[in-house]
């Protein structure tokens, strides 16, 4: 969804050829997988994290055009709203030093946005949903001006046939809105981590990054409010899932933690792809079919909270991973790192594990667990594997942040680099604080 496309207004002949050009690449995507081409010989891993531009009273500030020239960095893009923007990291091979490299990357990246933001008397903010932020901001009149936007908030109320979308949160208090357009989207910041995987491992690592889902939505909750009204720990969740809702069945939500694990092959999402979703999006391109350009706009449509991406390297090898969606931007840099580092532990422990843990922690419990902690938090209570239960907040002091440490240590980071960064997610542990408990006690 980072590219452009053509046109924004789409007749019926261009729905059917680009369905054509889908069954096409599936197709082909398939042979590739079957032969082996999606290889990959080391572990990388990047992100890209959305921020918000404030103005002296913490309001949205609807100017990332001009933040974005001052800024004039490749790496900072546009959001769906004028108000946000995101921060595209390279890529790095999990590697001794690797957290501090993409700390030092980001924070110096950070400074630079936060100067470019004060020649404009406003300020950048990491968080995953701006307590302050108002129904009104969040308008089409704030829409970021390109396209796909555009057309994303066409189509999706044109398969609504033109009824508003309608949030109904339940909380610690409950929110019930009417919205006439996708901008309460723009409400929803995240961090999102890139991890590649080879396609042999690729349908145990979109597995296992579900089942890590839970861990790291709940450790980094930074979303309790939303319009004045305390809601969930990570409010995020609901409110992303609802506000692109399309209505269908539960195989074809556009946001959503899934109805299974994978069973053989990360093929089983593109074809559900293919199969049950209606596209959105049906920007036609004289392309190669080689160059998958359809399969991954398609792909790009569906905002799967563990979402498997197919990528092409600067040669032009196709290459798969995983992007983990799950995770709330901010409160700083640091703690993005720290999220990654957790994410990335666990992902590596639990790839190296010889068990099969999908037998372990049954796809309705990982499911529920999720959805446990992005309302509660580090307080929720879930079962982890063969079982095991506790609060998060006490499985994470008893184990999770054990595991999180051996499995950096077995990608060969060094002891000081792993504590650093988990050390903070620890700091945040023993003192039962996330992002969104210090909102909730400061208000």
């Amino acid at each position: 969804m980072g590219q452009e496309i053509t046109d924004s207004e789409f007749d019926e002949a261009a729905f059917v050829e680009f369905r054509r050009r889908l069954d096409t690449e599936t197709a082909l995507l398939k042979h590739w997988l079957a032969e082996g081409r999606l290889h990959s010989r080391q572990r990388c891993f990047g992100f890209e994290i959305e921020g918000w531009l404030i103005d002296d009273q913490a309001r949205p500030a609807a100017r990332n055009q001009e933040f974005l020239a001052a800024l004039n960095d490749p790496l900072v893009v546009p959001e769906l709203a004028r108000f946000n923007f995101e921060i595209n990291s390279e890529p790095v091979t999990l590697a001794p030093g690797a957290l501090d490299l993409t700390h030092d990357a980001l924070l110096a990246r950070w400074r630079h946005c936060e100067a470019a933001a004060e020649g404009l008397g406003i300020r950048p903010l990491l968080t995953g949903i701006l307590p302050t932020v108002r129904s009104c901001d969040l308008s089409l009149m704030r829409m970021s001006p390109l396209q796909r936007y555009q057309a994303i908030n066409d189509q999706v109320f044109r398969l609504r046939r033109g009824k508003p979308i309608v949030l109904d949160i339940s909380g610690a208090e409950h929110l019930r809105h009417q919205h006439d357009d996708v901008m309460l989207e723009a409400g929803t910041t995240s961090l999102q981590i890139h991890v590649l995987v080879d396609s042999a491992e690729a349908a145990r690592a979109f597995n296992v990054c579900k089942m890590i889902s839970a861990i790291t939505v709940g450790v980094a909750a930074n979303s309790p409010f939303l319009f004045g009204r305390q809601l969930w720990q990570e409010t995020r969740i609901p409110l992303f899932e609802q506000a692109v809702a399309v209505g269908g069945s539960q195989y074809s939500k556009r946001v959503t933690f899934g109805i299974a694990y994978a069973k053989e092959s990360i093929l089983e999402c593109f074809e559900a792809n293919r199969i049950w979703y209606p596209v959105l999006l049906p920007d036609l391109r004289n392309v190669p079919p080689e160059e998958l350009v359809h399969l991954r706009l398609h792909n790009g449509t569906i905002w799967r909270w563990n979402r498997p991406l197919i990528g092409f390297s600067p040669e032009g090898e196709p290459h798969c991973r995983i992007e983990h969606r799950v995770v709330a931007a901010g409160p700083t840099p640091a703690d993005a790192i720290a999220n990654t580092a957790l994410f990335l532990g666990l992902f590596e422990a639990f790839m190296r594990s010889p068990e099969p843990l999908e037998s372990q922690l049954p796809f309705p419990v990982a499911r529920d667990n999720f959805y446990a902690t992005a309302r509660y938090g580090l307080d929720a209570k879930i079962c982890w594997l063969n079982g095991t239960t506790g609060t998060l907040g006490e499985l994470l002091s008893a184990q999770l942040l054990g595991t999180a440490a051996e499995g950096l240590a077995q990608a060969g980071l060094a002891p000081a680099e792993i504590e650093k960064w988990l050390g903070i997610i620890r700091g945040r542990v023993d003192r039962r604080v996330t992002g969104a408990d210090w909102q909730t006690a400061w208000v």
